[in-house]
């Protein structure tokens, strides 16, 4: 998959949204929902993915100059 195809961050995102809201409608059929569930699973992976590398981009960052400082979000 080259770049122009790869899926962003805040297209996953927005997929996931869309999912949940699916779910949520009760006139969603049962096989729908099974599927839109393994979907949402494999999107929430992936941005799990994009959020880890990007804190590791941002720390490494914050390494190299030191006059940057990171306060730990909870």
């Amino acid at each position: 998959m080259n770049k122009k195809n790869e899926k962003s961050f805040e297209s996953a995102l927005k997929r996931l949204e869309e999912i949940s809201e699916l779910l949520e409608d009760e006139n969603t059929p049962l096989e729908d929902s099974i599927k839109l569930f393994e979907e949402g699973v494999e999107l929430k992976d992936f941005c799990e993915e994009k959020l880890k590398n990007a804190k590791l981009k941002i720390d490494k960052i914050v390494k190299k100059n030191k006059d940057l400082s990171l306060e730990e979000f909870n």
